[in-house]
């Protein structure tokens, strides 16, 4: 049998565009921020997923996964991800921070994982998660009346979403990543809609979509095309080209981006409480993404 082939590694080209496409992502925050500021957030976020799933559903085949899975997908990144994230940056979640907060995903994912798929949390993951965890605590008890608890738990809600999400990924096997994410956007404009017309009133709905200037629609179309549509595109593109576990780590660009644009946008300041806790979820991050390089080596130590 012959041995797989070997993935060429991440050449400039290949590197520019992972920067792109994280700068893609991390601007996206304070995108999000500026277009709820006067608008239903959940409805924004449908105009988001409607601009991504039309037309390029055209363009693009379905994903030859069963349609529980579409729908898991489509519900748990477009109603509870994003939805909720909206609903958070609105309330008082700081753009930056989001950024960052969002990427508890990882963890979240970990722990769903080993508690449905039993997976197990290997010994630097627990350390990561202990240090993030340690980290959200410091944010919430030392960051002050800026940062309101409720847009802390509805973040971290939709950081659950997305790691739910990613267990969908792993259930469709080989599925391709940009035809799940087309076709799954086919899903959240209308239970986001609702959601909205029931929540903030539909009077706001109809004066959103009629009144709204092309500052806000050119933020729809950066949300729904550029963030969404083209941003997973190119980065399925380099997965396939380079691995997953070379480009993926790559994904903690997003809340450094994040938190650059959302101090220079709105000039965001970072008191000591949610300094320190940034610091502690982003150490968590690193160690939980990049601690198996060298945590082994320590174990080999220990005689059999």
């Amino acid at each position: 049998m012959s041995a797989p082939a070997t993935l060429p590694p991440l050449n400039a080209r290949a590197l520019l565009l992972a920067l792109l496409i994280t700068g893609i992502w991390g601007v996206n925050f304070i995108v999000i921020k500026w277009s709820v500021a006067g608008a239903p957030p959940l409805l924004v976020a449908a105009l988001r997923f409607a601009l991504a799933a039309l037309p390029a559903v055209f363009l693009v085949p379905r994903p030859q996964i069963p349609a529980r899975l579409l729908w898991g997908y489509g519900l748990l990144v477009g109603v509870v991800q994003f939805g909720l994230l909206y609903l958070a940056i609105q309330l008082g979640m700081s753009a930056g921070l989001g950024s960052l907060l969002m990427q508890m995903q990882a963890f979240f994912t970990a722990i769903l994982a080993a508690r449905l798929l039993g997976e197990r949390i290997q010994p630097w993951q627990a350390a990561g998660m202990t240090a993030a965890f340690g980290g959200m605590a410091v944010i919430g008890a030392l960051s002050g009346g800026d940062l309101p608890l409720v847009s802390l738990g509805l973040t971290l809600l939709a950081a659950l979403g997305w790691a739910g999400s990613n267990l969908v990924v792993r259930a469709s096997g080989g599925a391709n990543m940009l035809s799940l994410v087309v076709w799954s956007a086919l899903i959240p404009p209308v239970p986001l809609t609702l959601l909205a017309g029931l929540t903030g009133g539909w009077d706001a709905v109809g004066h959103t979509l009629t009144h709204s200037g092309w500052g806000f629609w050119a933020a729809i179309v950066f949300m729904g095309l550029g963030n969404t549509v083209l941003g997973f595109g190119l980065w399925s593109v380099l997965i396939q080209r380079h691995g997953a576990a070379r480009v993926a780590p790559l994904s903690l660009l997003v809340p450094v981006f994040g938190l650059i644009a959302s101090a220079l946008a709105y000039d965001e300041a970072f008191p000591p409480g949610k300094a320190i806790g940034a610091l502690l979820v982003f150490a968590g991050l690193t160690l939980h993404v990049f601690g198996g390089r060298w945590w082994p080596r320590a174990g080999q130590r220990t005689p059999a």
